[in-house]
C-alpha cells in the first residue's frame, strides 16, 4: 500500500515530467516545422534525410512519454487500476536509437532537442521499469501511525 506522502511525491513527479514533455514537444514542433527548415536546407541530401528522420524519432519518443505519463495520471486520479497500467500496451514504448556520430553532424539546436528527448525518455523508462519492482509491504504499525497522524 502506497503511503499518502509517497503518492503525493509520485503525483508531483508525474506532473513535472508531463509539463517538461509538453514544453519539449512544443519546442520540437516549432523548431522542426518552422525554424529548423532553414538549417535543414543547408545540409546535404543525406543530411536532410537524417534531419527528417531525427525529427520523427523525437516525436516518437515524446508521444511515448506523454502517453505513459497520461496513464500514470489516470492511475493517480483513480480512473485506471494500477495493474491495468502495467499491461504491455500501456507501458512506455521503446525509443528509436540515434547514432551518436550522426547526432554530432546535426545543427546545434536540433542536437539539443534530440539529446533532451533521449534523456527524458530514459528517465521515464526508469520509472516505467520501477513498476515491475516488488512493492514493500506496509508495516501494520506504520499504517496505524500514519492513520493516527492524518487524523490530527
Amino acid at each position: 500500500m502506497e503511503s499518502k506522502a509517497t503518492s503525493q511525491i509520485h503525483r508531483r513527479l508525474i506532473d513535472s515530467l508531463y509539463v517538461e514533455a509538453m514544453l519539449l514537444a512544443d519546442e520540437a514542433r516549432g523548431y522542426f516545422d518552422e525554424l529548423g527548415r532553414t538549417e535543414r536546407d543547408t545540409l546535404d541530401g543525406l543530411g536532410r534525410v537524417a534531419f527528417s528522420c531525427e525529427s520523427l524519432k523525437v516525436t516518437t519518443r515524446l508521444m511515448h512519454v506523454i502517453a505513459w505519463l497520461l496513464t500514470q495520471r489516470a492511475v493517480d486520479a483513480g480512473e485506471l487500476a494500477p495493474r491495468d497500467a502495467r499491461v504491455p500496451s500501456r507501458r512506455l514504448g521503446t525509443a528509436p536509437e540515434t547514432d551518436e556520430s550522426l547526432l554530432a553532424s546535426m545543427p546545434v539546436q536540433a542536437e539539443s532537442i534530440i539529446r533532451t528527448s533521449i534523456d527524458l525518455h530514459r528517465r521515464v523508462a526508469r520509472l516505467d521499469e520501477s513498476l515491475d519492482e516488488p512493492q514493500a509491504v506496509a508495516s501494520p504499525a506504520r499504517s496505524m501511525f500514519e492513520r493516527l497522524a492524518s487524523s490530527f
